[in-house]
């Protein structure tokens, strides 16, 4: 069983290159914790708060963030490996460069996020918001993006090959050079209404 820790407030804390693991924390908050470099592995946050974290160059591997906030914090060269962030919201946090490789990010909210050059691979992200995200120049293959808000998303450059765009409208997204594969091309094709014979 993991070791539990409920409504724990934690403020100004220097957890830099930290080895976390099998750890549960449910409705805690975490100010201005420092996380550069942490590792975290089968480690559970649910319901957490983090104001002004860093997270740079952290590493997390089959770790959950469920419904959790992130507010103005820092994930420069952070790595997602099979994670679980369902439900969670990001807001004016740095995401850059961001990787995230499997796991589920679906219901997450990104709205008008900084995700250029993102690496994001075989994710699931149904109906995450995504609205006003810049992806521009991101490689974002292989994930579900059923139900996902684009509206107005920015998606110059972006590598979509493999993902799921039957809900993304072709008219309200910035698209130049962005790349997809031939099936892909006949989905939004459809959606403009095309019929391909």
């Amino acid at each position: 069983m993991p070791d539990q820790h409920d409504g724990l407030t934690l403020r100004d804390e220097d957890w830099y290159g930290e080895e976390i693991a099998d750890r549960h924390y449910v409705g805690c908050h975490f100010e201005r914790v420092d996380l550069t470099e942490a590792n975290t592995r089968g480690t559970l946050f649910t319901g957490c708060t983090f104001g002004n974290v860093s997270f740079n160059g952290s590493r997390h591997v089959n770790t959950a963030f469920t419904r959790c906030v992130f507010r103005r914090c820092n994930f420069f060269a952070a790595e997602f490996t099979g994670c679980k962030l369902v439900g969670s919201t990001f807001d004016q946090c740095d995401l850059r460069p961001l990787t995230v490789v499997g796991g589920d990010w679906s219901f997450v909210a990104l709205p008008g996020a900084d995700l250029r050059g993102a690496r994001i691979v075989d994710v699931r992200m149904r109906e995450a918001d995504l609205i006003r995200a810049d992806l521009r120049g991101a490689t974002v293959t292989g994930v579900d993006l059923s139900g996902a808000q684009l509206q107005q998303a920015q998606l110059s450059r972006a590598d979509l090959r493999g993902s799921d765009l039957t809900d993304l409208d072709p008219i309200e997204v910035e698209r130049t050079g962005a790349i997809v594969s031939a099936e892909q091309a006949v989905v939004l094709a459809q959606a403009l209404g095309f019929q391909i014979g």
